[in-house]
């Protein structure tokens, strides 16, 4: 894409108005989605929310094949009309050039800062999510094959189950956590936990009384961590250990989803 091409596509994206409904595609919550899926798309809808931006989610079979090109892409994917982002980073951009934020009044330096929060939580709890999924034996077998292909027929749930093992393989090998032992990726959770946790303090968010996009992907990844039961919850009993994140997480939820759901269940 050219770059007039690009400042074109800037300026429509800014100059539209967000329309009454979004589509937020994910796959089936009950049965289907695994622990770094759910976390994305929960990361996504909480942003949204925080936003008061109206979306409906749709949960969907073949969510991760809803992408642009047609090809398999990360989760959720969002559609607004005639554009169809995919992932958590993507995601907050477009919505960005909407003219769109949660850190307005946030300082230059405190903008910069979030930036670099989110690429660390984005790739160590991801990585931490997918190496517990795919490369815990017991998680493996037990949890994961069965949610990953429970929505295809034998013997396609097996070749998926292999082709979505051998993508996150290499994706963990380029991260360098592949070669780890779970031991080492606990520490580096517990490491990053600890630094949120000094971060947040005692304050409501990690910025004070009001939320950033911080919070809504810190929640996504924390809050399915610790409601997704697996065979091995180790990486729950690490975060556990930082109480303020999870009486944020507790906070979180009552303030966006139960008033959500209470206010859906009047309507």
């Amino acid at each position: 894409m050219s770059a007039i091409t690009d400042e074109y596509l800037k300026n429509q994206i800014a100059s539209e108005p967000w329309p009454k409904t979004a589509y937020l595609y994910q796959p089936y919550e009950e049965g289907q989605i695994l622990l770094a899926e759910n976390a994305s798309c929960l990361a996504v809808r909480t942003y949204l929310t925080m936003l008061e931006l109206p979306f409906k989610v749709e949960q969907r079979a073949n969510a991760e094949f809803i992408s642009p090109g047609g090809k398999r892409t990360k989760l959720p994917v969002l559609r607004v009309e005639n554009y169809t982002y995919a992932e958590f980073e993507p995601i907050l951009s477009f919505v960005e050039q909407k003219k769109l934020t949660l850190t307005e009044a946030l300082s230059a330096e405190d903008k910069d800062d979030i930036r670099t929060y989110l690429c660390l939580v984005e790739q160590i709890f991801t990585n931490a999510e997918q190496y517990i999924s795919w490369l815990d034996p017991k998680v493996l077998n037990e949890i994961t094959k069965q949610r990953n292909g429970c929505v295809y027929p034998f013997p396609l749930n097996h070749i998926q189950n292999w082709r979505k093992e051998r993508s996150v393989r290499r994706q963990l090998s380029v991260a360098e956590f592949l070669t780890l032992k779970l031991e080492e990726v606990v520490q580096r959770v517990d490491k990053l936990c600890e630094s949120l946790s000094m971060k947040l303090g005692k304050q409501l968010y990690f910025y004070g009384d009001e939320p950033t996009e911080l919070d809504a992907l810190v929640f996504g990844h924390l809050f399915s961590i610790f409601t997704m039961t697996l065979p091995n919850n180790v990486l729950a009993e690490t975060i556990n250990n930082h109480k303020n994140l999870t009486i944020f997480c507790k906070n979180v939820e009552e303030k966006y989803f139960k008033k959500s759901a209470s206010t859906a269940k009047k309507a």
